[in-house]
């Protein structure tokens, strides 16, 4: 009889075992989506910022001389590799691409396309400001970019990325979005 308890004992430390084993491993493939969702979203923002500076007019002047089409990132880079794997060896209106990153505003008004990263929020409004009418299309995903000031904002929804075009604010810098990708977007009129 004294067997009984210890080999219950046992079976239940073996259980327990197999238990907490498979709760570490849901764990840890848990968070391995979830790391791996993150980086899934600026793939397919990568592809769109690409788009963007195909389906976007720019005034005639920059499409002069032999210098490259540059697209910055303002602030904390969350592509990491991937908007330069994205656009390698690829062109825009037949100028070759180049990513650079940007901790100041001041510095990117050389830039065509500019993606103005969550850690710059706070001064959406100051960046904006800074850039003035300068032919500068600028995008984000951070929440109410276009009510801003900003040109194109990337949106979650449904797991899907969406966006929306400050019409008033691309014409503002001398952009014209082309009809196509004005069907696409959600419209805000805000200036």
């Amino acid at each position: 009889m004294t067997n009984r308890p210890r080999a219950a004992a046992r079976r239940y430390s073996c259980i327990e075992s197999v238990v907490l084993s498979a709760l570490c491993i849901t764990l840890a493939f848990g968070v391995a989506a979830q790391v791996e969702a993150e980086p899934l979203e600026y793939n397919v923002k990568a592809a769109f910022i690409y788009n963007f500076a195909k389906f976007v007019e720019w005034p005639e002047d920059l499409s002069k001389g032999d210098s490259p089409f540059v697209i910055g990132i303002l602030g904390e880079d969350p592509f990491g590799n991937v908007l330069d794997e994205t656009v390698s060896h690829k062109t825009v209106r037949e100028k070759r691409i180049v990513v650079k990153r940007f901790s100041r505003s001041e510095d990117a008004k050389d830039c065509q396309l500019l993606f103005i990263s969550r850690s710059g929020k706070e001064d959406i409004a100051q960046i904006v400001k800074r850039l003035g009418h300068a032919p500068v299309l600028t995008i984000s995903d951070v929440g109410q970019f276009t009510d801003q000031g900003g040109m194109i904002q990337l949106v979650m929804d449904q797991n899907r990325v969406r966006f929306a075009i400050n019409v008033a604010a691309t014409e503002q810098a001398g952009l014209k979005p082309s009809s196509q990708l004005l069907k696409l977007a959600r419209i805000v009129t805000k200036p």
